[in-house]
């Protein structure tokens, strides 16, 4: 591979500078089309990484598909087969990398993913990208 390869593509002008893009004609580059800075790369990582488990996985398909777009933690035990543990923990992960958000109603909380979070992974990992 020449040095050439190595370059960032001049082709594509990038609209914006992190992952939490909310243009609806983004020109961001994912991060297949160019090389990533460290700036770049870190919370790129980070995004995935709150999300590289099958119970986050799942946590995050359920809440998108709730209702009213919300859950609680004990609406999430039966259908996810683990304990009221896991599945706080999981959304503590998901909280901490800002992908869901808990609002509190009397003494429940009611976990909502935080809208644009993950269509903003999506549309880094290019076109057509299925996450």
């Amino acid at each position: 591979m020449g040095m050439q390869a190595l370059l960032p593509r001049t082709d594509v002008v990038a609209c914006c500078a992190d992952e939490t893009c909310m243009c609806t004609d983004c020109t961001c580059p994912s991060f297949l089309s160019m090389a990533l800075t460290e700036d770049t790369a870190v919370p790129l990582a980070a995004g995935f990484a709150a999300l590289a488990g099958p119970v986050r996985l799942r946590l995050v398909s359920l809440q998108s598909t709730a209702p009213d777009g919300t859950a609680r933690v004990c609406d999430l035990i039966a259908p996810l087969g683990k304990s009221h543990c896991t599945v706080s923990h999981h959304l503590e992960v998901l909280g901490a990398a800002d992908r869901v958000v808990g609002d509190k109603h009397g003494g429940l909380i009611a976990y909502r993913l935080i809208d644009g979070r993950l269509d903003a992974l999506k549309k880094r990992t290019g076109k057509g990208a299925h996450l």
